[in-house]
């Protein structure tokens, strides 16, 4: 397969590109506005200029408010606990710290794709590297990661409904109730259509939630907690690290996404939209619930004020907690839907078979997310488990490995590029930290936790 890269507004071609025929170089017709084009033999969803279903139509805002509204999810209800565990100077820093990293390693990802167009996947990333090994290895990571995320929204939803109800009925209930809502939220083929509800639910509702929490845990004061630094150990404090990981985690999806824009090109600006709001939000939000909720505050953040402002903080979050799951789910079913219709014509139309093998792949992932939520009904120790495991390698690691794999050829041909190598390789090991540490801090965590059993009806699946 042809390698292709960007340079200015034109594509470049390797060597074996110029073998290919005038039919297989034609761009697709995306109009005028895009000079970017990805070839069509190149393209995962093939040449759609007759398709009956169109993938490539996100405009950059509409990326970056699906980008926003899958980051900006659950990870902030849980940085006020993370502020108690770390104390306020160290939990600012690394908030914004990491914020920095993962944009570092946001971008270093978005060259990668515009080097080799055909990436829509952590898998493709790792077939391009490490060859079948690198695909079937990075994709099952990929695709048990989203797995846990659909999850972990599963588990907020039953918290949430245990919330609003006064535990009105069984939790494994809920867990079923929130199990039917996203399959049917995530049924739409396109990222187009889930786009509209990130921008006009998910990102509102979160935001609208969060105000509420602030402003009533300023009224109500329930505690108090301006500590600058915390007596704690590596136990406590690391538990806590991982839940700002996991807040910046959004980078499992960013193939995906930047494959079904109009103009690839544009990504950077998408990137800068998503990385200054979430992590200027992370930090007021954080530091504002911390310092008024005090260091009992709760994970979920959103218990943290008296039971009937919960209630209501729940309610309008109810629309973030569904659609930013849908979109974890929606981008694990295009995985291995693009990998099984890759090439064909039932990628872009609306056939028995291709629309059959949609439903039943959303359904069946689901119900695994469902699964995972009831067996570990803890939701720090659920967010804690899934970093250590993955974002650790997707969001920090990998970015340094791509742009190790990007530059190999000269990693010491001037100061620069030094400088680029000994950054790059203390990002790898930044996420091999994460992954060994965090491993163990979150399985001691399942293990010692007895405030939530698996699968029980009068399960409060808080932290």
């Amino acid at each position: 397969m042809a390698s292709y890269g960007y340079s200015g507004n034109d594509i470049v071609y390797d060597d074996r590109a110029a073998t290919l025929d005038s039919e297989e170089k034609k761009y697709h017709p995306y109009g005028e506005e895009n000079k970017h084009a990805v070839p069509a033999h190149e393209d995962p969803f093939g040449d759609e200029e007759f398709a009956e279903v169109k993938y490539r139509t996100l405009k950059w805002w509409e990326c970056g408010m699906l980008m926003i509204a899958e980051t900006i999810s659950l990870g902030i209800l849980s940085l006020p606990s993370a502020v108690a565990a770390l104390g306020l100077v160290p939990a600012v820093i690394l908030i914004v710290g990491l914020g920095l990293v993962a944009t570092y390693t946001g971008y270093t990802l978005g060259q990668f794709k515009l080097r080799y167009p055909h990436v829509h996947s952590m898998a493709d990333a790792g077939e391009v590297m490490l060859g079948r090994f690198g695909r079937e290895f990075f994709g099952a990571a990929q695709i048990i990661f989203l797995v846990f995320v659909m999850g972990s929204h599963i588990l907020t939803f039953t918290v949430m409904m245990n919330t609003l109800t006064e535990h009105g009925t069984c939790s494994i209930v809920f867990g079923v109730v929130g199990l039917i809502i996203s399959v049917v939220f995530t049924l739409p083929r396109t990222m187009k259509k889930v786009s509209w509800l990130s921008v006009t639910y998910s990102f509102i509702s979160i935001f609208a939630a969060v105000m509420i929490t602030m402003i009533a845990i300023g009224i109500q004061h329930p505690g108090h907690g301006n500590d600058a630094t915390v007596d704690t150990n590596l136990y406590k404090a690391f538990i806590a690290v991982t839940n700002i990981v996991f807040a910046f985690a959004g980078h499992v999806s960013f193939f995906g996404f930047v494959s079904e824009m109009r103009n690839p090109a544009d990504y950077p600006k998408t990137l800068y939209l998503l990385q200054f709001t979430d992590t200027s939000m992370y930090v007021v939000v954080a530091v504002v619930i911390y310092v008024y909720g005090g260091k009992d505050v709760k994970s979920p953040a959103l218990g943290s004020t008296s039971p009937l402002l919960a209630k209501i903080a729940y309610g309008i979050a109810i629309p973030t907690i569904v659609i930013a799951g849908v979109i974890y789910g929606h981008v694990a079913a295009k995985y291995i839907y693009v990998r099984i219709f890759r090439g064909t014509d039932h990628m872009k139309k609306r056939t028995f078979l291709s629309v059959g093998t949609w439903i039943a792949l959303v359904t069946v992932l689901w119900v695994i997310g469902w699964i995972i939520a009831e067996s570990i009904p803890v939701f720090n120790n659920l967010l804690s488990l899934i970093t250590a495991l993955f974002a650790s390698w997707f969001t920090y690691g990998l970015g340094g490995v791509f742009w190790l794999y990007l530059n190999y050829d000269r990693l010491f041909s001037s100061p620069r590029k030094i400088f680029l190598t000994i950054v790059n390789v203390l990002i790898f090991g930044i996420g091999g930290c994460l992954c060994g540490l965090g491993l163990y801090v979150s399985g001691k965590a399942i293990h010692d936790d007895s405030s939530g059993a698996s699968w029980s009806c009068a399960n409060t699946a808080d932290a």
